[in-house]
């Protein structure tokens, strides 16, 4: 089972795409800077180019980890990682890893069932770290639901598409 790596590419413009309507003033963006004790003037001073760069990789790293999250299959060739020359050509594994991809190699492969574990890990990963961090630097709930729900959305929208297209 290969990488998509293009598929992993696109969903990697998500938190992207979904940051340019989620903090925006219209949405929730008035209540996140306010949240953060940010001034419009604070953030005009930052360089965005390098932040979207830096962003899209880390988001690129993201959807590499989601990828293994919401397709099942990565769990039957990580069992045999161990020793590489069990998938060579022609080997008796090799065969039933082909049988095995062909009888469920489609299974629990859709966009909802993508964003269902996307929405999981978002609640059991990100909440987990970003609620600690954000006690122990003192914000408030609006902050925590604003940056959770946000992380949640988007592993839910990238885990769909990976889910779905990869």
């Amino acid at each position: 089972m290969e990488f998509n790596f293009i598929v992993a590419a696109i969903a990697a413009l998500i938190p992207m795409v979904l940051g340019f309507i989620w903090y925006n003033p219209k949405v929730f963006g008035s209540a996140w800077m306010k949240s953060c004790g940010f001034t419009t003037e604070d953030l005009k001073r930052a360089s965005m180019l390098k932040i979207f760069i830096l962003s899209y990789i880390l988001s690129f790293f993201l959807a590499t980890m989601v990828t293994i999250l919401v397709i099942h299959q990565y769990g039957f060739f990580s069992s045999l990682m161990s020793d590489p020359d069990l998938l060579k050509e022609g080997t008796e594994i090799n065969l039933y890893a082909q049988d095995f991809m062909a009888k469920y190699g489609t299974n629990f492969r859709t966009f909802r069932h993508g964003v269902f574990h996307g929405v999981l890990s978002g609640i059991f990963f990100v909440l987990p770290v970003l609620g600690t961090n954000a006690l122990f630097e003192r914000k408030g709930v609006t902050y925590i639901l604003i940056n959770v729900g946000y992380w949640t959305v988007c592993l839910g929208l990238m885990g769909g598409v990976i889910c779905e297209f990869a």
